[in-house]
Order: C-alpha cells, then structure tokens, then sequence
C-alpha cells in the first residue's frame, strides 16, 4: 500500500517500462534487467484507496451519519448497496502489498530493508496523527478528540494490541501490514531472498493460518493473522509469476490465496438480508471484488497493462497513502461543514469532500514524505 512500485522483471519488446522517479525507492535488480516502474499498479492503488472512501461516505452507517445529518442510506438510496463493496478496497490493498513487498525485499539486506518500510510509513502517519488530533480538539469540531497520552501512543503504530483509543480508523490496516511485514523480514529478507525460501515462506504462513482459525489460541490470530494472510500470500505468488509466468509453484500459491481469501471475505460480510441492515452484500459480489483484485494484479504482474503508462499514475501512487490516512475522519468535517453547513447536495459535497482530501493527500506527499522520507531513510540505513 505504501511503496514505490518499480519492477524488476526483465521487460518484453513492446512493453513500456519507466525510471524511477527522483526519491523513489531502488530494488536491487538481477543483472541484466532494466529499472521500469509499474505505473499500472500505482493506479491500482489510488482505485482501491477511492473504494475505501465510498466505503466511509456512504456505504456505511455510524459517526458519518453525524456529519451527512442523516443515514447515509438516505443520501444515496441506490448507490449506498454498491458503496459498501468499498470495504473490500483492504483485500485488494494486502494483495497489491503482498506483491510490492516481496519486490522490495528481493535481494535486499535487512536493514536496508527495514529503513525503506520505515520511512515510507512514518512521515505521512505522524502527520496525519497531529492534524486529525489537532482538528478534532477545536471547539466547533463535533468529534471527540482522543486523550493527550492516546495520541501520543498513536504516534508508535502500536496502539491497536495496548488497546488503545484510535486516531486514525484505518490504523487498523497498518498494524495487519506492520506484521507482514515483519514475518517477511524474519522469515524471507533476514536469511536472504530466494525462490524457494519465498515458496516456503507462503505455504508455511497459510497452513500454519488455516491451522491457528482452529486453534483457539489468541496469540496464534495475532501473529498469522487467518483472515487476512491468503491475500498477502496472493500478492507474494503474483510476484513469482511476475518474475517467470510459467512458476507453477507461484501459480498455485495465487490459486490458494484467491480461493481461501474469498473464504474469509465471504465470511466475515455477508450476512442474510435484513431490512434493520445498512445494506445488504451478496456472496456474489464479494467475491466479484476479491476476484478483480487479483485479476488486476495479475494482469499487471504479467504485463497486460504495459500501456497504461501515463504519468499522471505516478502522482496517483504518490497521494495514495496520505490520502488513506486522511480521509475517514477528516472526511466526516469537510462532509458535515459542506453538507449541512452550506446546504451543498449530497453527490456535490461527496464530489467535494474527495477532492479536498486528494489536495490535502498532495500537500502531505509534497511538504512531508518529499523532505523528510529520504531523510529517514538515509539516518535508518547508516551503518554504525
């Protein structure tokens, strides 16, 4: 979700590859190769991101009721069905992660490789921590501000196992990535990265999570995470075939990931129709998104969206993270100050609230990842 997406794959005649962009992050290449971006899946992610937003806007009741005045339901009695699809933006972002992750990590030294996930996660966050607290302690702000000590815990990305009060709502997918990012570091990157240790690394990690969903042992969900692994682990074998398309190995491991994943998506939002419901999402459909997450990563692993190479996706790209941070809870200010302050129509202030989270996610990229993530970077990486 949160990394410089640059391929290492050797390309093909006819197939576009770029250069990195100034302070993009540099995968160790195999010799012979050629640098190239994958702009598609800088696209990708800005896609998954906006269905995230949906999601928050208006395919959901709760604390953005407050702000539209009224349920979300009734601002978008047709669209709110399809809004709640949003929710599945997450999978298809722990896909994406799974494959960019593992490219990262090819061929890299630990360190190296701690201090690209570090100062890529930590500036845009800590910024985001401050201004969402900051917003909500004013007066004329209806949410509750979380406590000073909360906030300062906010700042470690450790809060949701201290159980501590959130200022973020998304955080909770940060803290499912931070420990894939540490199995991988343990478990792939530490010892050195290779096709069979990546092989390895998959099928242990969703056989030991199959195994922890039975176990009844907290600490097993906490560490394997069940729901959720299938997805990184699909990302990973993407990456394999991106890599060698005919690895029947990588090809399975994407099969496992894609019919476990929807398991659990189904699982965990599908419910019978309920007229008291917010809205009601079919098997189906679920399924439907999970599948176009791996099929759009797929198609870009194998170099079927070599032409969809403008450059405006690397902007894109760029906004993705900031504008994840900030746009739930900031969200719900801009819709409540539009809507019912200015009295701006519902598809209007929606239109609006995007693009002003968009301007503040550039801002962010701009004023704070730019100056500050080579900064991290290059302090993390010296060796002492």
């Amino acid at each position: 979700m949160t990394e410089t997406v640059v391929s290492t794959r050797k390309p093909r005649p006819g197939v576009a590859v770029l250069v990195d962009p100034p302070g993009a992050t540099t995968v160790p290449r195999r010799r012979g190769d050629s640098p190239g971006r994958l702009r598609a899946l800088d696209g990708l992610r800005l896609v998954a991101a906006l269905m995230v937003a949906l999601y928050h806007y208006g395919g959901r009741g709760g604390e953005v009721a407050q702000a539209w005045g009224t349920s979300p339901r009734d601002q978008f009695p047709t669209l709110h069905t399809l809004f709640a699809y949003g929710c599945l933006g997450v999978q298809v972002f722990f896909v994406i992660s799974g494959f960019v992750i593992c490219m990262s990590g090819w061929g890299r030294p630990l360190q190296s490789f701690f201090a690209s996930r570090a100062s890529r996660l930590m500036p845009a966050y800590w910024a985001a921590i401050l201004l969402v607290t900051g917003v909500f302690a004013l007066p004329v702000v209806a949410y509750r501000a979380v406590s000073p000590s909360d906030a300062l815990v906010n700042l470690t990305m450790l809060q949701m196992p201290l159980g501590v009060d959130r200022v973020l709502g998304v955080c909770w997918t940060l803290w499912a990535e931070v420990r894939f990012y540490a199995l991988f570091a343990l478990c792939v990157v530490l010892p050195g990265a290779n096709r069979r240790r990546v092989v390895m690394f998959c099928a242990g990690w969703l056989l030991a999570a199959v195994i922890a969903e039975n176990a009844n042992m907290p600490l097993l969900d906490i560490v394997l995470m069940p729901e959720y692994a299938p997805f990184f682990v699909g990302g990973v074998g993407l990456y394999l075939v991106h890599r060698d398309r005919r690895d029947v190995y990588g090809w399975s491991i994407v099969a496992a990931g894609w019919l476990i994943g929807q398991h659990y998506a189904v699982q965990s939002l599908w419910h019978a129709p309920d007229p008291e419901a917010f809205s009601y999402r079919s098997s189906f459909g679920i399924i439907a998104v999970v599948t176009f997450g791996f099929v759009a990563v797929a198609a870009i692993a194998l170099g079927l969206l070599g032409r969809v190479n403008w450059r405006w996706l690397t902007v894109a790209g760029a906004l993705t993270y900031p504008f994840y941070l900030v746009h739930e809870h900031l969200g719900w200010v801009v819709i409540q100050a539009l809507h019912r302050g200015l009295g701006l129509a519902s598809g209007v202030t929606f239109v609006l609230t995007v693009a002003s989270m968009l301007l503040l996610a550039w801002l962010l990229h701009k004023y704070v990842e730019k100056p500050l993530t080579p900064r991290l970077r290059a302090a993390l990486t010296k060796t002492r």
